[in-house]
Formats: C-alpha cells, structure tokens, sequence
C-alpha cells in the first residue's frame, strides 16, 4: 500500500529573544500563526477556514503558570471547535509536535493540520527556569543528588573524551561556528564573532563546559503547516515533502543503560569498530557518551526516506545542539561521522557553511554538510515547544530557496539575507533531543524533483 504524502506547505517564527513582556504567549503565536498563512497563494482568511485542526507544544506548565495553555492559545488565534492535543516531551516537544501534525495528515484524519510550539521562559529567575528544567530528570534518583544537566552533559562529554580522544577545543568549533552562522540570520536571539579562544575563557558552568557552550533560556513561537498533496499545491507552488520520521526513546536514568555493540547505520558495517580506540571491538555502547534514542530515530527517518549514506544524501542538518558536546554526540548518532570522530569531522570544517571567513584553519574541505546553519540552540535560543518547529521552519524555507525573502522581511538588506541561503539544497534532516537522550526525533524534508528554488526565479 502507497504511503500517503505529506507536505510543509508555510511556517513562521516569532522573534526568539530573551525576553517578550510586550506580548502574551498567545500573542507570540500569533505572530508566528500570522506570518504563515500569509505566505501562502490564497488569502489568509481562507486558509484558516481551509485548516482541519490543529497539535500545540509547550513544554513546561510551569513557565506559564497556566495549566492547559494549549487551548487558550487555539482559542486565541480562532481555530475552536476544530480538534487538537498538546504534545510534551522535554527538549524534544516541539520535534514530537512536528511529528504528531504528520500522523494527522498521514491517516489521513486531517487535510490541513496546523503545529504551533511556544516557551515563554523569562517569567521565573534562570536557576528557578533551570530547576524546572531539570525536573525532567528522575526526580527521585538523580534531581535529589543536585543533578542539573549541564553537570548531565558534562559527565557525558568528559566521557567521550576518555573514549574517544575528543577536547574541548573541538567543542569550542561548534560555538564559533553557530554563533557566527546567527550574525546573519535575524531570528536567531544572540550572535557574535568569535575565537576558539573567547568560547573556552568565558566562565565556567561544568567543566569543560563553559557558558558559550550551553544554549540559553528563551521566549519565542513558531508554527508549520502539514498539508496532503492535493491542499499542498492548492496553497503553494514550491511545497516540500517530509519524507520521513523516525524516534527514538532511552531510560531516564543513565544508569540503566546498557553496553551493547553500536547499532549500525546504514553507511555502516561492523568492522568500523573493530580496533585500538574502540577497545579491541568492545566499546560499551550506549554507556553515557552516546544516545542511542538518536541512533534509532536516525536509522528510522532515514529507512522510511530511502537514505543509505546520510553523509553524502543530505544537503544540511538543523540538530538540537542544547550544548557544543550534544552536537558531537549528535553527528555520530545520525552518521554523518562515525562514533569517536566527530571532534575531527568539526576540525575538518566538513560542518561549518561554505561561504564565511570563521576564522579557523581546516583540516579537509569547508562546507561538504553544514550543521545547524541557522546558529542552532546555541545561538538562536532554546524556547523548549517551539525550538523544533523552529528547525523545521528554517528548514523548509532553506529548501524553498526563500530563506533570503524571509530574512529580508525582518530588515536584513539583501546581501546579507543570502549568506546562510545554500546554492542546491535537496535533502535536510531536523533533530530534537530531551532530557539526556530519552526522547529523540529525526524528521527528513525534502524538495521535489524538478521544484525550482525561489532564489533563482
């Protein structure tokens, strides 16, 4: 039986920032709500009418102090009595929310399904905002032992270090790489040109992570909108399919992770983890230093889109770097590079973009993948329900070719709003991540064949 297509047809971000006390959570979605459905072919008010339902994301109840906010925020932009359901699941929930709009259109139930994600995180103190956060740990194992996860990270990196050889320096390369990709990308909530130098002598947090390793806390919104072929073409000329999903899950506590042989990808076989750095074959996998809910999404979006060699297929990746580290663990998990040499797949400059001076000497070719070339949590910000609609967002138009015109849209003159605009995208993979790996999902965009790029219209 044929698979049923489903297509990103529009999606807008909010400005993501430190701070919005202008504007409610549900205004902010608004923004992001308001954004998409003006880009489409037909008049915003009919695409309203024309949307089936809809799936909401917001992580904490916390931050809001507003149980059910999902439901003001359908309210508020005029979608009841149509259907919809909150998703949550930590770091991941806005992935997962992405993924729940697709199920709609994909059985079919819905035509035109709308996902919104939203944080408004600066309504409580950074340790207090830190403290919900951590609550997503088992809250009766590792919470009462101070477990915070930046101290999660920082044992799991240290780790990958011992295993693997991997310093903080090569960490450092993902900070100068996604906070440099930001200066030109007007969403993104802080940007900055900096050295290997600057990211290790900035304060402590955990060590070795410093302060511009780690993504910081955030207000913001965005929303996608998940079409079936028919309404998708109806609503736009240059849709992009989502080709496939895939998710994975993991035990909360580390501990209770096993040490097992790698999980193969695709572009992989058993050999490659034969020898001196991998204990003679015995490297103990998952063990704390990698995350195999990632491994398994990876291995599932990709099966599901046809992909055998993720390193060679895909065009870019918009993955959850929550911290420098995550990013590393992150291109082993999907195989852009194989478990123990991503330190030197970010030395070779394989994931930085192909068109800025970073200011760095690479070891191989610059730009072969790029990673996260929107700036990533690092540098973009990290408002939970929203961050993976956010990837999705940045996704879509980098494989429209409309990134420029969007950049443009929030004051970037023009040659500036191209800089992050690749010159052929096919193929781009989005990433989210919670807790310390226990939820994860990969979902694969895609351009059809023959689409022409909006830039070279």
């Amino acid at each position: 039986m044929a698979r049923k297509k489903v297509y990103m047809v529009s999606g807008g971000v909010s400005k993501f920032t430190k701070s919005r006390q202008d504007r409610t959570f549900q205004a902010i979605v608004k923004e992001s709500y308001d954004y998409a459905l003006k880009d489409l072919k037909l008049p915003a008010k009919q695409v309203h009418e024309m949307i089936d339902g809809s799936t909401a994301s917001y992580f904490s109840d916390h931050f809001t102090r507003q149980l059910m906010a999902g439901i003001m925020v359908q309210d508020y932009l005029g979608l009841t009595p149509r259907p919809s359901h909150r998703v949550e699941g930590g770091g991941a929930t806005g992935g997962l929310n992405f993924q729940a709009a697709w199920r709609e259109v994909a059985s079919e139930r819905m035509n035109l399904c709308v996902a919104y994600g939203f944080e408004t995180m600066s309504h409580v103190n950074t340790w207090k905002g830190n403290e919900f956060i951590a609550l997503a740990s088992d809250i009766s194992f590792d919470f009462p032992v101070g477990g915070f996860y930046s101290g999660y990270y920082a044992m799991m990196v240290t780790r990958h270090m011992k295993e693997f050889g991997t310093t903080p320096e090569q960490m450092a390369y993902v900070s100068v790489k996604n906070h440099r990709n930001a200066m030109y990308n007007p969403y993104a909530q802080k940007s900055a040109k900096l050295t290997v130098a600057d990211v290790r002598n900035s304060p402590m947090v955990a060590w070795p992570l410093t302060r511009l390793d780690i993504c910081v806390m955030s207000d913001g919104a965005a929303t996608t909108l998940l079409a079936d072929e028919d309404t998708a073409f109806q609503l736009t000329d240059n849709p992009i399919e989502i080709t496939g999903v895939g998710t994975g899950t993991d035990a909360m506590r580390m501990a209770d992770r096993p040490h097992k042989d790698v999980v193969l990808a695709p572009n992989e076989k058993a050999e490659d983890y034969v020898g001196d750095q991998f204990h003679g074959g015995k490297l103990k996998y998952p063990g704390i230093h990698s995350f195999r809910a990632g491994r398994t999404a990876g291995n599932m979006a990709y099966k599901m889109a046809g992909i055998t060699n993720p390193l060679k297929e895909l065009s870019f990746v918009e993955l959850h770097d929550a911290y420098t580290s995550s990013e590393l663990q992150t291109i082993e998990d999907l195989a852009l590079a194989k478990y123990g040499d991503a330190g030197k797949f970010m030395e070779s400059g394989a994931a930085f973009m192909p068109n800025i001076d970073y200011g760095l000497d690479f070891t191989g070719e610059q730009g072969t993948l790029p990673i996260n070339p929107s700036g990533g949590l690092i540098a973009c910000g990290h408002p939970v329900g929203a961050t993976g609609l956010m990837q999705a967002v940045f996704a879509f138009w980098q494989l429209q070719g409309s990134q420029p015109r969007h950049f443009q849209a929030m004051g970037m003159d023009a040659e500036k709003a191209k800089v992050l605009q690749l010159e052929d995208p096919h193929k781009g993979a989005i990433h989210s991540h919670a807790g310390t790996g226990t939820y994860v999902t990969v979902s694969i965009l895609e351009r059809p064949k023959g689409q022409e790029l909006e830039f070279r219209r």
